[in-house]
């Protein structure tokens, strides 16, 4: 069991609902740390970093105007495997397949066509959370 941080992107369907709250008290009724948080309105060029595995997919434009949609909010927390513990918080990614309890199986649901809305982003590795980390948070690169 190792120290680690990982990456929280509350997505703007997430903001707008106003379950940034919620998402925040989670973290910290787990006792882990916050050690950074900002309101962000994404770009493009940080989304094509984020979901660089995707850009050349016919779906990614989608997923860019969704991310786009309103601004985001970028969370860092840190603790002891905090990025499976995270995971296992979020949920699967399709909130129909999402469990009651977990962000995305309390605040999720499906929407049809387009690009799946599930409330929250989070990393899916420690090497992931590290290269996320450096596109949404700079000043926080090794």
């Amino acid at each position: 069991m190792t120290e680690e941080r990982t990456l929280i992107l509350v997505k703007p369907d997430g903001v707008t609902a106003g379950h940034v709250g919620e998402v925040l008290t989670r973290l910290e009724r787990r006792r882990f740390t916050l050690k950074a948080l900002k309101v962000v309105q994404a770009t493009g060029q940080q989304l094509a970093a984020h979901y660089a595995q995707l850009v050349d997919e016919p779906y990614y434009p989608g997923i860019e105007r969704y991310m786009v949609a309103s601004p985001l909010v970028a969370i860092v927390a840190t603790g002891t495997d905090v990025v499976e513990s995270v995971r296992k918080m979020t949920g699967p990614t399709k909130p129909e397949d999402a469990a009651p309890g977990t962000i995305r199986g309390d605040f999720g649901r499906a929407w049809g066509p387009g690009p799946i809305q599930n409330v929250v982003h989070s990393s899916d590795s420690v090497a992931s959370a590290e290269r996320e980390i450096t596109i949404w948070f700079p000043e926080l690169a090794d």
